[in-house]
């Protein structure tokens, strides 16, 4: 008789779905250093969808997140069409559709994981049937309609989805910054507990009910879910071998009515569950998990071998991009060594004497802001050197981000009220979404704007933070007195000119 392997060891180890997901998290979050500085990473493929939920924000994010790059695709709808994100989404859609649900995506698996706690469980029903056409509503009016209005009648950029309810934004970007960032906290408002709240709601849901933001609120599963007839990967029926027993429906957590319909996340449990040997895990004709019975003729030696050469090709392909966002990227090396462009370091004339200062260089406030030379937009050039004598006013702000764009107008005003005694400029961002020259050309702002580097040579100088907008303020003497992350008000404004003018 043979024997049975009882071996705790093989009993706890995990399955290769959980260590797929495992691995995708780390793929997506590569740029480890993130979450120990604080800072998210701004490099190329920053441009670049990843296949599931992963906040742009998040400090390790390597790439953005497809349900954000939609709503501003949607706000920016008046200058440009977004077809790279209804590109990368139909390619996702048709090749994975929901299995990127199921396997690739880090919000999926932290609610399996909050799953996992020993309490009673909700199991579904036709209540929870009904609730799951829930998330269509949200992608309706928090990804498409609130975004496009917002785009097309305002001109201003609003993610509803990612800005009022998300909860893998507050999680990985709001929480992913703080620890590194306790500055930030002074800027937490009312959106922020709210979020906050949803968040934690959402993840006592997940305890009690399995997958709960995944079945009834997730815009994204929702996308995918339309795909359900054409994906190329997922869980296949074999319909000689089916004997319409509905075992895989009633085993299946999911709000599914049959396997591979718009709530299957393709898991594959429903494999266990089914006595016939009907369903398998395909990509095309191709099998990438089949039934027990049909493994009859492959040796588990030859089994073990392919399976070790996948997982070797994966890890390193993980090893190289660890290495690679933290340590090799140019961008990443760029910056420690904080290479400043010549060209804006060199001054171009000594500030008057009257407005020297001793205090040492550097970003903090008392410190006197080291100097920098660039060219704006309309083709002057602003020094800082030549503003002593001036209150200095640096606004860091982007086309994508709304309160920066609902703040511009504030700098603006002040400007041409006091365009004799006070110096301003508006650095975009290097990450550029929409042609700032673009957006600017109709709003009418005279304050000079100019965009950062790639190498990010103003936001270093300034210490720029990865949450905008931020404002940098600096008296007569171009020390700073202010430098914080947050919005402004007038009021605000108004009050950070008297401080600097004492």
């Amino acid at each position: 008789m043979d024997k049975i392997n009882h071996s705790p060891v093989k009993q706890r180890r995990p399955s290769t779905r959980r260590l797929v997901q495992l691995y995708s998290a780390l793929l997506y979050n590569a740029h480890l250093r993130g979450f120990l500085e604080g800072e998210i990473y701004r490099g190329n493929t920053k441009a670049l969808c990843v296949p599931g939920f992963n906040c742009y924000s998040c400090p390790g994010a390597v790439g953005a997140c497809p349900l954000g790059a939609l709503q501003n695709a949607l706000a920016s709808t008046g200058h440009r069409a977004g077809w790279y994100v209804l590109g990368i989404l139909l390619l996702y859609g048709v090749i994975l559709g929901r299995t990127v649900c199921g396997w690739l995506c880090l919000l999926g698996w932290i609610q399996e994981l909050l799953h996992k706690i020993p309490t009673p469980k909700l199991r579904k029903s036709r209540a929870t049937r009904a609730l799951s056409w829930l998330k269509y509503a949200m992608l309706g009016i928090f990804v498409a309609a609130i975004p496009l209005w917002y785009g097309l009648a305002r001109d201003m950029p609003l993610p509803a989805f990612c800005k009022y309810i998300c909860p893998a934004g507050t999680l990985e970007g709001a929480v992913g910054l703080l620890p590194a960032n306790p500055s930030f906290f002074n800027m937490l408002g009312a959106l922020f507990t709210s979020k906050f709240v949803i968040m934690l709601v959402i993840g006592l849901a997940c305890v009690f009910c399995y997958r709960s933001f995944c079945r009834f609120l997730c815009p994204l599963g929702a996308i995918y879910g339309m795909f359900s007839r054409f994906n190329i990967v997922g869980v296949k029926v074999d319909g000689n071998r089916c004997n319409q027993c509905g075992a895989c429906v009633r085993h299946c957590e999911m709000d599914v009515r049959r396997v591979g319909d718009h709530e299957c996340i393709h898991c594959g449990q429903c494999m266990a569950a089914c006595h016939q040997g009907a369903i398998s895990l395909k990509a095309g004709s191709v099998t990438l998990k089949a039934p027990d019975m049909d493994r009859v003729g492959e040796t588990p030696r030859k089994r073990r071998r392919a399976g070790r050469i996948a997982w070797g090709i994966a890890l390193a392909v993980l090893g190289f991009a660890l290495l690679w966002y933290n340590v090799l990227d140019p961008g990443i090396q760029k910056q420690d060594a904080r290479a400043l462009d010549p060209v804006l370091v060199e001054a171009r004339s000594a500030p008057s004497a009257a407005w020297e200062s001793d205090a040492p260089v550097g970003y903090e406030v008392g410190q006197q802001l080291r100097d920098f030379t660039v060219e704006c937009f309309d083709g002057a050039v602003f020094h800082l050197a030549d503003c002593r004598g001036k209150i200095t006013f640096i606004n860091l702000w982007a086309t994508w981000c709304t309160p920066c764009v609902q703040e511009l107008p504030y700098f603006n005003e002040l400007y041409q009220q006091r365009a004799d005694d006070v110096a301003m400029l508006a650095i975009h961002s290097s990450f550029i979404t929409d042609d700032p020259r673009e957006y600017l050309a109709s709003k009418g702002f005279v304050l000079p704007f100019t965009a950062d580097t790639e190498d990010e040579t103003l936001f270093n100088i300034v210490h720029g933070s990865a949450t905008l907008p931020q404002t940098i303020v600096l008296n007569r003497k171009g020390e700073v007195v202010y430098n914080q992350v947050g919005s402004v008000t007038p009021e605000v404004l108004a009050a950070l000119y008297e401080k600097a003018d004492h």
